[in-house]
């Protein structure tokens, strides 16, 4: 599978590079005074500078829980996903959806949890105990 590139907006430079860089762990790589490239798990993230920058207040319902629109993420190994929750729990982020396992018996259980970058950018992070179960549609 090739990487995928996401560019999306933040307020503060210097909060996405402590968020991104040292809470969620990217590699950083090119920047200027008005982007910052981040490694996320292998793909390109830019981060790109607008002051005005304010995050979206879409939700839709899924199992229960109200998902921010948009949002975007990476889908982690059950190893990953857990390691990842569990320091972002011991920092102290605030989540939007706690980590949890959504789907719980049916095609595309998985493990999930949402929270919001410094500039209100929503992200989510999955994992599957079968990857397989990604794009599993329930027996009809």
């Amino acid at each position: 599978m090739r990487p995928f590139h996401l560019a999306f907006p933040v307020h503060d430079l210097d909060a996405a590079r402590h968020f991104y860089g040292e809470l969620l762990g990217c590699a950083e790589g090119r920047s200027s005074d008005r982007w910052i490239d981040f490694d996320l798990y292998g793909h390109q993230i830019v981060a790109h500078l607008d002051e005005a920058a304010r995050p979206a207040g879409v939700t839709n319902p899924v199992d229960g829980h109200d998902v921010p629109v948009p949002h975007f993420g990476v889908v982690l190994t059950m190893a990953d996903w857990q390691a990842l929750a569990d320091r972002l729990t011991e920092a102290g982020v605030a989540f939007g959806i706690a980590p949890h396992i959504r789907f719980k018996g049916q095609a595309g259980e998985q493990a999930t949890m949402f929270f919001r970058d410094p500039s209100g950018n929503a992200l989510e992070f999955k994992a599957f105990a079968d990857d397989a179960m990604l794009f599993a549609k329930d027996a009809k």
